[in-house]
């Protein structure tokens, strides 16, 4: 019995990954994870538990029995809507810092894999190409500039009510970019076969135009597609 597809798009903070993966996950019918959530989660829980963020042992045991529900394009751990609180930047940087623990990563790796199902698969995040999905039948890396991204952080943040600081943003997502290439398990990175797709310069409907043309030539004759630029 051959396994759902998936498609994986990875890359680093703010590129625009989530929303163009859920977009493009609607146009297919597929189902979509959200990756980077369930580290964002793991670390919320941790701080209203009253964890310390570098207690792997402790965190992973979370990690394991988030009581976590994705309907309806909200999120609600334990029964409450924590949609917004999860890109809250405090939540953000320990999210970071949560994801570089290897006992965490492992805790979620199945969790993740099991979003796998009929028709297919759409999943956004830093490793899904290179560890979560490394058979994905279509691998994606979506970046932009670090100013475009802190950018698009900051109209973000401003639009949900929370009070943003540009310079820190960007001062914060260059830190967070080298966390997360420099982790020892895991690292962000390029897969070899990842088609790269800078969305600088794009709307977000753009993105998603740009990925729904590379998705067209690995689906349904992945064989027939030209070599990753």
């Amino acid at each position: 019995m051959s396994l759902a597809p998936v498609i994986a798009i990875d890359g680093p903070s703010a590129s625009g990954k989530g929303t163009v993966a859920e977009r493009v996950a609607r146009r297919l019918g597929y189902r979509f994870l959200d990756s980077g959530s369930l580290y964002r989660l793991t670390a919320l829980a941790g701080m209203q538990s009253g964890v310390d963020l570098s207690d792997a042992a402790r965190l992973a045991d979370l990690a394991l029995v988030l009581p976590v529900v994705f309907s309806d394009g909200q999120i609600y751990l334990d029964g409450v809507d924590v949609s917004d609180a999860i890109r809250r930047e405090d939540v953000s940087r320990g999210a970071s810092c949560v994801a570089a623990l290897p006992a965490v990563r492992g805790a979620l790796l199945e969790r993740q894999r099991a979003f796998r199902a009929p028709p297919g698969l759409v999943a956004d995040g830093r490793d899904m190409g290179t560890v979560v999905f490394p058979d994905a039948l279509v691998k994606i890396f979506l970046t932009a500039s670090a100013q475009a991204r802190a950018e698009r952080r900051y109209t973000q943040l401003i639009a949900k009510g929370f009070s943003a600081n540009l310079s820190a943003l960007l001062q914060d997502l260059q830190e967070r970019d080298a966390r997360d290439s420099m982790r020892a398990v895991a690292p962000l990175q390029r897969a070899a076969d990842a088609y790269l797709v800078d969305t600088t310069l794009l709307s977000i409907e753009q993105s998603v135009a740009a990925v729904m043309d590379i998705v067209k030539l690995r689906l349904p004759q992945a064989g027939d597609a030209p070599a990753p630029q």
